[in-house]
């Protein structure tokens, strides 16, 4: 089972689809700044919208461990 999930998952990693991820209106500004400098903002800002859902999910895990830490040690004494 294990080798073939390795297997599905390398045939899959080294299929790759070009995809483009702008909107059009995104895109043809990009396409006309000169200097680079609309494209550095808007990749920080997908940086800064990408790191809130992990975050949120790691402090959820977080409370998650610490409750069954606390469930557990109390169900020993």
């Amino acid at each position: 089972m294990r080798n073939k999930t390795i297997i599905s998952f390398l045939f899959l990693a080294l299929l790759s689809i070009e995809v483009s991820a702008q909107c059009s209106m995104c895109r043809a500004v990009l396409e006309t700044d000169a200097d680079g400098a609309t494209a550095e903002g808007i990749n920080q800002g997908i940086l800064y919208l990408m790191a809130f859902p992990y975050l949120l999910v790691g402090v959820i895990a977080y409370f998650v461990y610490k409750s069954r830490k606390q469930a557990k040690k109390e169900s020993t004494t």
